[in-house]
């Protein structure tokens, strides 16, 4: 019966019988959340970041600042600025020093091995002592990791702070060949009782070396004593020696320990042009006087003659 008077009753009074009306606490709520101060009207503005001043250009021309952005067409003023190494209209600094600097050619680039580096291989038993270390065992024992253009002996390391002391001094005589040697490294060794030998490497001999393909000691202007008990037939290549003045001024120096320093006479020096001054004696100086006092007088004599001819 209940169901057949709904069915009859209007829709608007359906519509009230099915829905309950809202809560006096809700309506209060809301309205509650809805209330604003009537001040808040004066004090309306954007949020700061939202606003820019910055002009934006090209885009159209009812913004005055279309097409060419107001700068006009061409010339100096329409472009900002010039371009990056323009010196103006003289030539740019990177066509005369180059964009990347200079690179020097001529320079070698040696891998660095310390003493202290050498001491700890031989106590791991990773280098032998008894025999001369050459870059050959070097590289193999991976004392050094690239041999490069050469090897160069230091003291100490850079990189690592440490130092012969840190470690203890060096007791084991060594006989060790390489391409540079400090002289601190040099003053270690020789004062254990061993012996350093410099001589000329180039990266490609290095790679031969490693390979067993070059005998890593001697060459053909290695001293004669060494190479007399040295059989150089297994080896497949033959050591370079070196060719420019400033690796042969270098290895003539016996401060450096170098292979050429036998090849330095008496009253001479590791230099190829300089001739180092030497003691000379009162009767050298009183010979010289003599012989320019004599060559003075021919010099006379000839321009007496030269001057009675006619022609």
């Amino acid at each position: 019966m209940a169901q057949l008077a709904c069915a009859q009753m209007p829709l608007r009074s359906l519509w009230r019988c099915r829905i309950s009306p809202p809560s006096t606490e809700a309506l209060r709520s809301y309205n509650q959340q809805q209330w604003r101060h009537e001040s808040i009207l004066g004090a309306l503005s954007d949020i700061p970041s939202s606003y820019n001043k910055r002009i934006r250009v090209g885009r159209g021309p009812s913004s005055g600042y279309g097409k060419t952005s107001g700068r006009g067409h061409k010339g100096q003023k329409q472009h900002g600025k010039v371009p990056a190494g323009f010196e103006g209209g003289q030539t740019p600094v990177e066509k005369i020093h180059g964009e990347r600097g200079f690179v020097n050619v001529h320079t070698k680039d040696f891998a660095i091995v310390p003493l202290t580096r050498i001491q700890s291989w031989i106590a791991q038993g990773r280098l032998a002592s008894d025999r001369p270390i050459t870059p050959r065992e070097l590289i193999i024992s991976r004392c050094v990791s690239d041999a490069k253009d050469g090897i160069k002996l230091l003291a100490r390391s850079k990189s690592h702070d440490c130092s012969l002391n840190a470690q203890g001094p060096l007791t084991i005589p060594l006989n060790i060949v390489v391409s540079r040697a400090s002289s601190s490294a040099i003053e270690a060794v020789e004062k254990a009782g061993g012996k350093v030998l410099t001589r000329y490497y180039t990266r490609w001999a290095m790679e031969q070396i490693v390979k067993n393909k070059m005998d890593p000691i001697q060459s053909l202007r290695s001293e004669p004593v060494d190479t007399e008990d040295m059989d150089t037939s297994k080896y497949q290549y033959r050591l370079p020696d070196a060719t420019s003045r400033k690796a042969i001024e270098y290895y003539r120096d016996a401060t450096h320990r170098g292979y050429l320093a036998y090849t330095v006479g008496e009253h001479e020096g590791p230099s190829l042009f300089h001739k180092p001054p030497r003691n000379i004696t009162r009767e050298e100086i009183e010979e010289k006087k003599r012989l320019r006092g004599t060559s003075g007088q021919v010099q006379k004599t000839k321009l007496n003659m030269d001057a009675n001819k006619m022609w």
